[in-house]
């Protein structure tokens, strides 16, 4: 008896277009905010990508972290056109945040995740309460080499986290920058906008060999985020430190609340069954 032919259910063109329309306008979401607050802009792409074009959460990840590159590139030329970038500083965050996203990656199925969120959660809104308050930054002395260790040390500690939960490296790197170096806000934005690129560049190099990133649609996403980054960019430089402050404080206690209630849903779901 001959097999039934095989067909091939193919998706309305409609459907791919209302998709396509959908990535873009989560890129350009994401653009504005990667601009203005000087991160990777994957709070948005990531739940986007997911819900837009039914992406699983894992290639979202993989995905949205290849379109964090042309963002942040747009990024930095914008703060770095206003001299909002501190290059040494961004060198030695640099050299620890890719160094800690190598490290996270290896440990995502070693340490318990539940704690780690929990934990990175404290310790985000401990930062964002810190951040409500007046703080005076008016930028970091000469790098000593203590200094140099602290901020590698910083950057470890922000590739580590974006390894094992996903979130953006400048969620930690920006508030260590402003409340233990003393460095301005916007300076702090573009720094951190700096130090992504070259993480982001390892991490989707390293999805790409596993198959894990989208490349179609993280052109879509990057592509539509390049003007509004480079929008958010100017508009930073533009405000005052405590309307920055108070704004990332407040990005801050999102990230928590994201992260927490995700930590909620996950204990709430039923275990498979045997």
């Amino acid at each position: 008896m001959a097999e039934p032919p095989i067909t091939t259910v193919r998706e309305p063109a409609g459907t791919r277009t209302t998709n396509l329309l959908a990535i873009g306008a989560v890129g350009i979401a994401a653009g504005f905010l990667a601009g203005l607050f000087g991160v990777g802009g994957g709070l948005l792409i990531v739940p986007g990508l997911v819900l837009a074009a039914g992406m699983d959460q894992r290639l979202a990840h993989g995905t949205s972290l290849a379109a964090v590159v042309p963002i942040s590139i747009a990024s930095v030329v914008t703060y770095a056109a206003h001299d909002n970038v501190d290059w040494p500083a961004a060198l030695w965050l640099s050299v620890g945040a890719v160094a800690g996203a190598v490290v996270g990656t290896k440990l995502l199925h070693v340490l318990p995740h539940r704690t780690l969120v929990m934990v990175f959660a404290v310790v985000v809104l401990a930062s964002a309460v810190r951040l409500f308050i007046a703080t005076d930054a008016d930028g970091r002395g000469s790098l000593s080499a203590p200094g140099v260790v602290a901020l590698v040390a910083v950057g470890l500690a922000a590739g580590v986290l974006a390894g094992l939960l996903g979130v953006g490296g400048g969620i930690i790197m920006i508030p260590a920058m402003i409340l233990l170096f003393g460095i301005a806000p916007v300076v702090a934005k573009g720094t951190s906008a700096a130090v992504i690129v070259p993480t982001a560049v390892i991490g989707t190099w390293r999805n790409r060999s596993r198959g894990n990133a989208d490349l179609r649609a993280a052109a879509i996403v990057g592509g539509a985020g390049i003007l509004t980054a480079a929008l958010g960019g100017t508009l930073a430089d533009k405000m005052s430190d405590e309307l920055s402050n108070v704004l990332f404080a407040s990005l801050l206690v999102v990230v928590a609340a994201r992260l927490l209630w995700q930590l909620r849903r996950e204990r709430m779901e039923p275990g498979p069954t045997a």
